[in-house]
């Protein structure tokens, strides 16, 4: 844990990590005043894809939180990357209206109807699913095109519990069609690395924290850097014993990890 004092960069998973629906964890402030405080510097990664940046910006003023776009890398970011990189023609979007929309503001173009020379299904986890998108994706996955998704994860947590995330659903498909997409955020590596591209840091400077080991974790194991799995959210300690991924630290919520670095 001593070795936690030393980082200058800290990624942090939001969803079970620093609150949970619209309740902020205690000492969440306190963790992220002290980073500051210490001439580090904090960036929320989230593998949630249903909302905006803007989005994230209003929730998190509303918990007390001031941010900015320059705060934020989310898996919609990294899977903007990778479509632009591949220069799909037309993009057929399962997701939200903001997931399209951002997906539009990128110069991609983007369709949410099946129509002649689409040649990629990119799927976001989606608050407003519909059985239409799901009868679109296995009508299109009877043609080869490119598949991708931008999480793996089974669930969002909610204050009740648990709903089905990307992940969950990206199985449904499968079930249905046998084709499986390229997920592109955690446990991928390249949310970390855009990080360190746009902070400068290295990866001895950075530790990635998250409350799922299949992703969050994982994320940070890919991709070299220390991990702090914390157990307010998804994750739990039975998790961890039968997990390939092991975290570099375990600790109960962000408020003992702040007592351990201050």
């Amino acid at each position: 844990m001593e070795r936690l004092k030393n980082k200058k960069l800290f990624l942090l998973d939001m969803d079970g990590t620093i609150y949970l629906d619209e309740e902020l964890f205690d000492g969440t402030l306190d963790f992220l005043e002290h980073i500051r405080k210490a001439g580090g510097k904090y960036l929320f990664l989230t593998n949630n894809s249903s909302k905006s940046v803007d989005k994230y910006i209003e929730k998190l003023d509303r918990l007390g939180i001031k941010a900015t776009e320059d705060d934020f890398l989310t898996s919609t970011n990294a899977t903007l990357k990778y479509l632009c990189d591949k220069n799909f023609k037309k993009i057929y979007a399962f997701g939200t209206q903001s997931f399209k929309d951002q997906l539009r503001g990128a110069g991609l173009c983007i369709v949410d109807e099946i129509e002649d020379g689409i040649d990629c299904l990119c799927m976001g986890f989606d608050t407003e699913l519909c059985f239409k998108k799901l009868e679109d994706a296995c009508i299109l996955l009877r043609n080869d095109i490119a598949y991708v998704a931008t999480n793996p994860d089974w669930v969002c947590p909610t204050w009740y519990g648990y709903v089905p995330d990307c992940g969950s659903v990206a199985e449904m498909i499968y079930r249905a069609t046998k084709k499986r997409p390229v997920f592109i955020g955690k446990p991928q590596p390249d949310m970390v690395y855009l990080a360190l591209e746009k902070t400068g840091y290295s990866k001895e400077d950075a530790c990635l924290l998250g409350d799922r080991l299949y992703t969050d974790i994982a994320c940070g194991v890919n991709a070299g850097i220390d991990t702090v799995f914390v157990l307010s959210g998804e994750g739990t300690l039975e998790d961890l014993a039968s997990s390939p991924e092991k975290p570099s630290f375990v600790v109960e919520n962000i408020r003992k990890l702040y007592e351990n670095i201050k």
